[in-house]
């Protein structure tokens, strides 16, 4: 394949030539600096025969071409997108977005032709271009790179790209500024840009979150943003969850500029993008009117009853009918977090109902009366009793939307869905199998070591509850939804939250119940949080508050007599290291009363195991 002659000289003055074809004449690596998590980078010096370039910069998602050896020295390459910035001022980096490898330099064995290398600060006009062998004088050695610090501050970009045009830069403002009329299309984004402006649609918005390490504690958000070249998450932190969160709706359109761009982290990150964004203090967003041509939310709904030929872990369309749901119940984590979740049952036309799990805000604000239509757009499948869902920060939910899909199930369960009986996914083997939730006795706990491993392990066991520990098991909590950290008590009506920083009125109560539950074999001490304990006592936690401070004859009677009550206990058990001393913790997930009948079908299925 021949060579783009002169297509170096038309680029770096402002013309787009399509699909140039180059020689790479070498590549160094430019190393990445720990500090800002930056990446390694190839800088390139390329060739089109006539001229050749040493400001040429390959994209991080295209190291392996380099690393691999297919991209090597003399390899001819054909640029299918590019990027021409100015930077530091006056110097112009080429910034190869999409390359294929066409011949490798192995192949081609050396350099094509005699290249003028062209000096950054003087580059050739095109009226220069058929007359490369009088201009040695423009020949320099290579320059550094930038700013030194592997990152390249860019304005004015030239782009070549089918799906974008680049307007004359005199007949629109400045890019990045309010008002501008210049978008540029999400796929074209890269870091080395720092002058740019897209026009997006908000696809996904996430709840706030909250995140505690060692270099202190804030909040957070993400959205997802699409246009019609591509999708990307945008996070913001702290002020930028203040200023931004509730201007941001769902399905609407946004011009958005100032944020700063990095290589996604795919460990949370599932986009197919090879970016994302970050709000900061310069970050400009305005709401557009004119963006009824972008591409909406699209959903690829599967019925229900397909969810069995579904991957664990992988993500489905689904939409059904609420059937039915449960209370807000409160579990930790492995992190020994406590986190909020709501189990719905959700239907479809394909005759099969699948747990649907929520968490957080989501379990909490969720109203299920009146059999709502859920939405699902890239919901967790798990192999959990079968097949089973979760809503994760990458799912986006919506409650009874205005789309025929909805509609026609609605029609469909008004009519004959709401008294159908409806069949569930199973785990393998039979329906409530012990090896599903993992039977065991306190005894047989103990003896097969249970929670001594690097992870926590899981039982069911059924037992008693023989005493319970008063003491210190109430605390007067933080009265916002998201946090349950223990108040202080300021003496004058007022209650701190060190957490949140703020003073509030009122307080929740909350509980910690320490429990020995015993079955025929042992007994077991055990840690019943929030959900669990109100089970257990038969009793809101609000309500126990008040009898506490109130009533105490009282409370000591409800604490009587939640005793010898048997349950099915859900448990976690975790080796954990308290002053400097190992010792086992059990934690109670749920506290279920006995259902008779199936626990006696339990019995006969380990009787028919045992060969009895």
């Amino acid at each position: 394949m021949n060579l783009s002659r002169g297509a170096i000289v038309r680029i770096l003055n402002g013309q787009t030539p399509e699909s140039p074809v180059f020689q790479l004449i070498n590549a160094r690596k430019i190393g990445s600096s720990a500090a800002n998590n930056a990446v390694d980078r190839y800088r390139l010096i390329v060739s089109d025969g006539d001229y050749m370039y040493s400001h040429v910069m390959l994209p991080a998602q295209h190291n392996h071409l380099i690393e691999s050896g297919d991209m090597d020295n003399n390899a001819i390459i054909k640029v299918n997108k590019y990027l021409c910035n100015i930077v530091n001022g006056d110097r112009k980096v080429l910034i190869l977005l999409d390359v294929t490898v066409t011949n490798k330099g192995s192949n081609v064995g050396d350099k094509i032709g005699d290249p003028t290398q062209i000096n950054p600060a003087q580059i050739p006009s095109l009226s220069e271009l058929n007359e490369p062998e009088n201009n040695a004088n423009r020949q320099s050695a290579m320059v550094g790179s930038g700013n030194g610090k592997g990152v390249l501050q860019v304005q004015n970009p030239v782009v070549n790209n089918k799906t974008a045009t680049t307007p004359k830069a005199n007949k629109v403002p400045t890019p990045g500024t309010p008002g501008s009329t210049r978008v540029h299309p999400i796929a074209t984004l890269t870091p080395y840009q720092n002058r740019w402006r897209i026009r997006a649609r908000v696809t996904n918005k996430s709840n706030i979150k909250t995140w505690n390490n060692s270099r202190g504690e804030g909040r957070l958000f993400n959205v997802n943003l699409l246009d019609e070249s591509g999708e990307i998450r945008c996070t913001g932190f702290n002020d930028q969850v203040d200023q931004f969160y509730n201007m941001l709706e769902l399905n609407k359109v946004y011009y958005i500029s100032k944020c700063t761009l990095k290589t996604a982290n795919k460990q949370y990150n599932h986009l197919n993008c090879d970016y994302e964004m970050t709000m900061n203090g310069e970050t400009i967003i305005e709401l557009c009117n004119d963006g009824d041509e972008l591409p909406a939310l699209t959903f690829d709904f599967i019925p229900i009853s397909k969810l069995e030929n579904s991957k664990p872990n992988s993500n489905v369309d689904v939409m059904g009918v609420v059937k039915s749901f449960k209370d807000v119940a409160s579990i930790m984590t492995k992190a020994n977090r406590e986190v909020q979740k709501r189990d719905v049952s959700i239907v479809d036309q394909s005759g099969v109902a699948v747990n649907l799990t929520l968490w957080g805000d989501d379990a909490v604000k969720f109203e299920g009366d009146g059999f709502p239509i859920l939405a699902l757009k890239g919901a967790r499948v798990s192999d959990f009793g079968g097949r089973s869902l979760s809503v994760s920060s990458g799912t986006t939910m919506m409650i009874n939307p205005d789309t025929k899909e909805a509609h026609t199930l609605r029609g469909w369960f008004d009519s004959e869905g709401r008294n159908r009986e409806f069949s569930s996914f199973q785990s393998d083997g039979a329906s409530g199998s012990s090896q599903s939730t993992n039977w065991k006795t306190f005894s047989q706990a103990k003896m097969e070591n249970l929670g001594q491993g690097d992870k926590a392990d899981y039982f069911t066991a059924k037992g008693t509850v023989v005493f319970l520990k008063r003491d210190n098991c109430m605390y007067q909590a933080c009265p916002t939804p998201e946090c349950n950290k223990k108040v202080i008590n300021l003496g004058n009506g007022l209650f701190r939250c060190e957490k949140c920083a703020r003073e509030f009125p009122n307080f929740k109560w909350r509980m910690i119940l320490s429990t020995n539950i015993a079955d025929h074999s042992d007994n077991q001490w055990v840690t019943c949080f929030q959900d669990s304990a109100e089970v257990i006592l038969g009793l809101k936690a609000d309500e126990l508050g008040a009898m506490r401070e109130e009533d105490e004859i009282g409370f000591d009677n409800v604490m009587q007599e939640a005793l010898f009550k048997p349950y099915i206990f859900r448990l976690r058990a975790k080796m954990e290291t308290y002053n400097d001393e190992n010792r086992m913790k059990t934690v109670c997930m749920t506290a279920n009363p006995i259902n008779w009948l199936d626990y006696g079908n339990h019995l006969l299925e380990e009787l028919v195991q045992m060969g009895v």
